[in-house]
This record gives structure tokens, C-alpha cells and sequence, in this order.
């Protein structure tokens, strides 16, 4: 009768934890402790599912007195994979190459430096091949972000560095962006306020015309700033509350943390929704840079409103060594209608 009695037990709790870490959101549980990191590793919780599978049903074939539990077991194994490989399919694993450019088009760059690791010539380099209009650089300093804008420049694509730094100690405590002039003069506008452990800028027209662009770098969900974490992410959905608005950074984050934050269906952040999203795109890991792609988490993101539609998102991992534990993101943007 124990025996049965725990066997019902390990059941039951492995359905609850095969539920809570599938679809967290189903019990509002996505931005908790614990969760919160394990839900952030989808595809390579899916690839541990399958070993698991695996070795239980070995085990089960092998032990007769462990068999019925084993295969029970394997059972909820098997559910566990094919939900995180639903879910991940959902959101696309997406193309590497991006469509050719059109004159109105926008492209966005978004690249977390680990304090500029790269160099400033490495960064250029991907943001001119790009042909950027907007390089959101969290973790990069004013020195560092300058000198992207000098090569830049002077390959033929003018762009103004901004800075913003929470002390000057810590490199991880700048973000920086970057803004081409064919987009017009833009100013920080300091009343938007700014995520709280690490700076996040929100940049404005000075005519008053065009996108505000918003370069974001939430804290890390560490369970000494989860707190401050959840803080950071309702700022990023006031950050963009409508109208024109083009979000773009390391938002430690991935898609599940962020359920619920949009103001309207369809939206992830405020009013803006994810642009690797709509481009099906969304399932490819962006850190850290020692993990393949597919295995990775994706918390760097372009975010629009709804007035951009999306030509092409992609992940580069080319530079997987260059020096950055996050890939960049490039997303081109096209005004919709």
C-alpha cells in the first residue's frame, strides 16, 4: 500500500511540475522564483526531456518492479517535450537571411557587448553591413558607443551616439544607442524615467515626428533583483503606451516572462508587440553564445507598434565568438499600410 501510495505521489507531482514549467503562465507563476529561470530554457529543457524519456523507459524495460511507474513517468516525460516543442513551434525558429531593403525602410540593430567586448570596429562592422537606421547597445559605454558612430560615419551612414549610465564603475551599467540622421534630431526624454538597476533610454524627436525609440536593458532576473526585475518589465510596458514606438534591447526576458504586459490581445509590452514574433521567429536563442542557437533563451527583442510591419528578423550568429556572450538581433522594419 506505501508503495502505491508514493508512486501516486511522484506522479502527481511530476504532472504539477510538467504543468507548471509547460505553461507556467497558466498559473500566473511565469515571473516567480524558481520559474522563473527554469521556464526561461524551453528548447533545452525539451532536449533534457528527451534524455529523461529515454532513460526511464531503459529503466522500465530492464526492472519489472519499477515498470508500471517508469512508464507512467515516461508518459509525463513525453507530454513535458511535445508542450515545450508545441509552444517553441509556435513562436518559429525563422530564417537566418533578411529580405532586400525598400527606401522607407527601418532597420534596427540590438546588441548587448558585455561592456563593449567586440570593439567598437567589430560592432560597427555588423551595424554597416546592417545599413542600421537605430543600434540599441545595452552594456556599452559612451567611449565605446562614440567610436561606433566615428565608423559608421565615415562609412557613409551618420549616426548620434547616446549614453546613459547608471555610475562608471561597472561597464554593464551603460546603455548606449545610436540613431541615424536621416531619422532627424532626437533628444532623451528624462520625465519617461528609466529602468531601475540598469539604464534604458527613451529617445524622442525634437520635431515631434517619427518613432520614439526606446534602447531597454531590464535587470537580470537573479533572485537578489527578481524583484527589481518585475519592476523594470511594467516599465517597459508604460514605455510604450501607443502611437509610434520602436522598443530594442536585452530585455532578460523571454516571451513567457513577458505574458500578460500587453495592453491589448496580440501585444506583448504595453502596445508593442514582439517583432521576431510575427516573423516567426521567436524560439531562437540570443544568450548565451556558448549554446547553439536553438538551445539558447531569447531575451534581446525589437518591439514596435503597430504602425511598423516586419520585413525580416535575424539572429547573427556569426560572432558567437567576437567576445559578447548575447547574439545581435537585426529586425528591418517597414511602415505598415
Amino acid at each position: 500500500m506505501f508503495r502505491r501510495l508514493l508512486a501516486a505521489l511522484i506522479l502527481l507531482v511530476g504532472a504539477a511540475g510538467v504543468l507548471i514549467l509547460g505553461w507556467p503562465q497558466l498559473f500566473s507563476l511565469h515571473r516567480a522564483p524558481g520559474v522563473t529561470q527554469l521556464v526561461s530554457f524551453r528548447a533545452a529543457g525539451a532536449a533534457g526531456g528527451v534524455v529523461i524519456l529515454l532513460f526511464l523507459v531503459v529503466l522500465a524495460a530492464a526492472n519489472p518492479r519499477f515498470r508500471r511507474l517508469g512508464l507512467s513517468l515516461s508518459a509525463l516525460a513525453l507530454v513535458f517535450v511535445l508542450l515545450n516543442a508545441a509552444v517553441l513551434s509556435s513562436r518559429g525558429f525563422g530564417v537566418d537571411a533578411l529580405p532586400a531593403r525598400a527606401g522607407a525602410d527601418v532597420t534596427v540593430v540590438s546588441w548587448n557587448t558585455l561592456g563593449g567586448a567586440p570593439g567598437a570596429a567589430v560592432i560597427a562592422k555588423l551595424a554597416i553591413e546592417s545599413d542600421a537606421d537605430i543600434v540599441s547597445l545595452p552594456e556599452t559605454t559612451e567611449q565605446t558607443a562614440t567610436a561606433v558612430a566615428v565608423l559608421m560615419t565615415a562609412a557613409g551612414l551618420p549616426m548620434v551616439p547616446h549614453t546613459v549610465a547608471h555610475g562608471h564603475i561597472s561597464k554593464s551599467r551603460s546603455t548606449s544607442v545610436l540613431i541615424s540622421t536621416a531619422l532627424g534630431a532626437y533628444h532623451l526624454d528624462e520625465s519617461a524615467g528609466s529602468t531601475g538597476t540598469l539604464p534604458s533610454l527613451v529617445m524622442v524627436p525634437d520635431s515631434g515626428s517619427g518613432p520614439t525609440i526606446v534602447a531597454a536593458h531590464p535587470v537580470a532576473p537573479q533572485p537578489t533583483e527578481l524583484e527589481n526585475w518585475r519592476s523594470d518589465l511594467h516599465w517597459l510596458a508604460g514605455a510604450c503606451p501607443g502611437g509610434n514606438v520602436i522598443l530594442a534591447g536585452d530585455f532578460n526576458s523571454t516571451l513567457d516572462h513577458l505574458a500578460g504586459l500587453g495592453t491589448a490581445p496580440g501585444t506583448t509590452v504595453g502596445a508593442c508587440t514582439d517583432a521576431a514574433l510575427r516573423a516567426h521567429s521567436a524560439a531562437v536563442g540570443t544568450w548565451p553564445t556558448f549554446a547553439p542557437a536553438l538551445l539558447g533563451t531569447p531575451i534581446d527583442h525589437v518591439m514596435t507598434t503597430a504602425n511598423w510591419s516586419i520585413v525580416g528578423v535575424r539572429v547573427v550568429e556569426n560572432l558567437d565568438r567576437a567576445g559578447s556572450d548575447h547574439r545581435p538581433i537585426v529586425v528591418r522594419l517597414r511602415p505598415a499600410g
